[in-house]
């Protein structure tokens, strides 16, 4: 329950600190780099120690979370302004957010987290369950690679020229990656204290895959 709060937590601040725009050196990044690479942390942990199709309802779940944050942000801002409130340009500046950003960001969530939590749960079976940083980092390599590149694309192309789209999906990319790879002491001592207490160790051996599967 803690994690997928945690991942939870990660996912909608992620979104609405993404707004800003940082400068991280040559980068231009949004703001909820901050926060949002722990969400694949998180996710890492989850299908190592309880398996996909665990992390497959959490996903879900954030779906559906954070897209209730969204319809209440959207409620807030249509909702008539007290007469002595100046903020409502602020308000939707921060909060309000084009169809076309809240659907790229959508799609890349999900794209990006079933594919990471699919390679880990398939390179846990092929490594019989050794060198757990060379799941975390694979799986997040291809995971993120996915997420950066389907949002910036669905969400600038047209906007962006070819050049600033693929530095701009390769920038992100490179940088959560980073972020994961440093945070690998991390991810394993979650991974080790959750298998200690919870006697869990799942394969997924026999795990129907589909993203849009009941049963496990």
């Amino acid at each position: 329950m803690a994690i997928t709060a945690l991942f939870i937590t990660c996912l909608i601040t992620a979104n609405i600190l993404a707004v800003k725009l940082v400068a991280a050196g040559p980068f231009i990044l949004p703001a909820g780099i901050i926060i949002f690479p722990l969400s694949y942390l998180f996710g890492d942990v989850l299908t190592e120690v309880y398996g996909y199709a665990t992390t497959r309802r959490v996903i879900w779940l954030g779906f559906a979370c954070n897209l209730l944050a969204v319809l209440a942000f959207a409620l807030a801002q249509a909702a008539p302004a007290a007469p002595f409130w100046h903020g409502q340009d602020a308000f939707v500046a921060i909060l309000g957010a084009t169809p076309r950003l809240l659907a790229a960001s959508f799609v890349a969530y999900l794209l990006g987290e079933f594919c990471n939590s699919y390679v880990l749960a398939k390179l846990k079976i092929a490594t019989r369950g050794r060198w757990l940083w060379t799941r975390t980092i694979g799986s997040t390599v291809i995971g993120q690679g996915l997420d950066s590149a389907v949002f910036v694309t669905l969400a600038f192309i047209g906007v962006l020229t070819g050049g600033d789209l693929v530095t701009t999906i390769l920038s992100q990319w490179l940088v959560k990656t980073a972020y994961e790879i440093l945070a690998t002491p991390f991810t394993y001592a979650i991974v080790n204290y959750l298998k200690r207490v919870e006697g869990l160790d799942t394969y997924d051996h026999h795990t129907n895959f589909s993203p849009l599967a009941v049963a496990d």
